[in-house]
């Protein structure tokens, strides 16, 4: 957990105005989460923080690439990816969470830990499906390819190929 504390922003010290943090990130960082997805990444992370008298604006964005295996083929690759996320945060005694762009902190509260923040802009960034962009374009060779379009052929016999019950039913229209 002492690795975290280095993703601690404390704004209480900081003037008014903008403010900028910068972050790595590696794998270290998402085994914290218990994520372990990537086979690697190296992402750079700026958190820009716009203190105004009553809030504050905190501005996450990243840039990097990761090494991923694609859900088709399952080749590692490099995937390069972005992201971006804003969140204002307000004092109040009420703890109302029923905002994901808005946080209530109790009054009094000089710290913020981004870490979470950044992690889940990061991974809720990432497409449902990563593909090898080999695999979209075809000039990816595996075994994996082939047997695929192998098995996609076979299938395509199948359907090709009239059942004689329907036959039948065609008749009654």
């Amino acid at each position: 957990m002492l690795f975290l504390n280095q993703f601690v922003i404390n704004f209480t010290g900081l003037k008014e105005g903008e403010h900028s943090f910068e972050f790595d990130l590696d794998n270290k960082f998402f085994e914290h989460f218990d994520y372990n997805d990537f086979n690697n990444c190296q992402l750079k992370a700026e958190v820009k923080v716009s203190k105004k008298s009553n809030l504050l604006e905190f501005s996450f964005n990243s840039k990097g690439l990761i090494n991923v295996n694609c859900y088709v083929s399952n080749e590692p690759f490099d995937y390069s990816l972005e992201s971006q996320m804003k969140l204002v945060v307000k004092f109040s005694s009420e703890l109302i969470n029923d905002n994901e762009d808005l946080l209530i902190l109790p009054v009094g509260s000089s710290q913020l830990n981004a870490a979470q923040y950044l992690f889940e802009m990061i991974i809720l960034s990432l497409p449902i499906k990563i593909i090898h962009p080999g695999v979209e374009d075809g000039s990816l060779e595996s075994e994996t390819l082939k047997k695929l379009k192998e098995l996609e052929s076979n299938v395509n016999e199948k359907s090709s190929k009239n059942d004689p019950r329907w036959d039948k039913l065609k008749d009654l229209i």
